[in-house]
């Protein structure tokens, strides 16, 4: 008898038992995301929230973000460290869904990889689950897909979209910021999930740095530098806005802290802030030195240090440093809302760094 060797879905790439194994090793790290308004388990089609929970608000107003890691999956991939990415996914979604004061409710992924292996795909799905633990939301569902051909077997992408809930009356944004009010600057980790795509030209490509090499200015190698993960600060900026008051938030990824600030700040009014009140870490200097990149691309593409911004009334600085200090956030006054004066554009950094 003649042995069958017609076409086959694993003959193209795909491995059906490797993606089921795969859903078998996330489950336990699903689990421990659940909220209490998540219903059924994962494997179904759809995640399910009850949304009767939301009936206590007055006027729920529902926000949401899709978002990816940028091209820092292939330092994972290189340095072959798979359970932190998902730390960078969530805080690029969650992170955006706070700065209108919305609490994250629910969170899905879509891993994309060349060739499924099972436990690689759960230690992303590891991070992301503990990513979502910190930023207080449930991870309802998510899709892992095996793209042989296009993808090489090593090769990988991830990128989540989220949901969250605020009263209509207490969103945050540019319509509460008053001339006077402070800005508060939120330390960054490290670079995040931007410009990584600079980041690898310069040190990886031009320069020649290896990942495992030990670089003294960071104490760390460059590899573990660079897969620093993203800081999640969702549940400190909902503290912030339980302890005292605030207009708005601005969370500082592509395009740097003056453009993503711009964003929130209204019309007629002028966010400054002074670099002299920090001084970003080493990494960001190393980038700029080895690339001979200027200060201006540098602020454009990197966060120099600032993660998130928090405007609040000058009569409320205090309470809010208090706060983010109990949370063990690092924060600091950065600067002010102006009238637009001689600014044309909606925020700006002025002074030098502090050495």
């Amino acid at each position: 008898m003649s042995q069958n060797t017609g076409a086959s879905y694993a003959a193209a790439g795909v491995d059906i038992e490797a993606g089921d194994r795969a859903v078998e090793l996330m489950k336990e790290w699903v689990k421990k995301t659940r909220r209490p308004e998540v219903l059924g388990g994962l494997g179904g089609f759809a995640g399910l929230f009850d949304a009767s929970a939301l009936k206590n608000y007055e006027r729920p107003l529902l926000a949401s973000a899709t978002d990816g890691v940028g091209t820092k999956v292939d330092i994972a991939r290189q340095m072959g460290v798979y359970d932190t990415i998902g730390h960078d996914l969530v805080a690029m979604v969650m992170d955006d869904i706070v700065v209108c004061g919305a609490e994250p409710l629910f969170m899905t992924d879509y891993i994309c990889v060349g060739k499924v292996h099972p436990e690689r795909v759960a230690a992303i799905v590891k991070g992301i689950a503990e990513g979502c633990v910190l930023a207080g939301c449930a991870l309802v569902g998510g899709e892992t897909a095996e793209h042989p051909g296009l993808l090489g077997p090593d090769d990988f992408d991830v990128a989540g979209a989220g949901t969250g809930v605020v009263e209509a009356d207490r969103l945050l944004g540019a319509d509460r910021i008053r001339e006077g009010d402070a800005v508060i600057a939120m330390a960054s980790s490290g670079l995040h999930s931007n410009g990584y795509s600079l980041v690898r030209h310069v040190l990886l490509d031009r320069a020649g740095l290896a990942l495992e090499s030990r670089i003294d200015e960071l104490g760390r190698t460059l590899g573990e530098e660079l897969l620093e993960p993203t800081r999640i600060y969702s549940l400190d900026c909902l503290a912030l806005t339980r302890t005292t008051e605030v207009h708005a938030f601005s969370h500082v990824t592509g395009g740097g802290l003056a453009a993503n600030l711009a964003r929130v700040v209204p019309d007629g009014l002028h966010a400054v802030v002074d670099r002299s009140t920090w001084t970003p870490a080493p990494v960001f200097d190393l980038v700029g030195r080895t690339g001979s990149v200027e200060r201006l691309e540098l602020e454009k593409t990197l966060n120099m240090g600032v993660g998130m911004i928090a405007i609040v009334p000058q009569e409320s600085t205090d309470a809010a440093l208090t706060t983010l200090a109990d949370r063990g956030v690092d924060a600091w006054v950065a600067g002010e809302v102006t009238g637009r004066g001689e600014h044309t554009t909606g925020a700006a950094l002025v002074g030098d760094y502090a050495n």
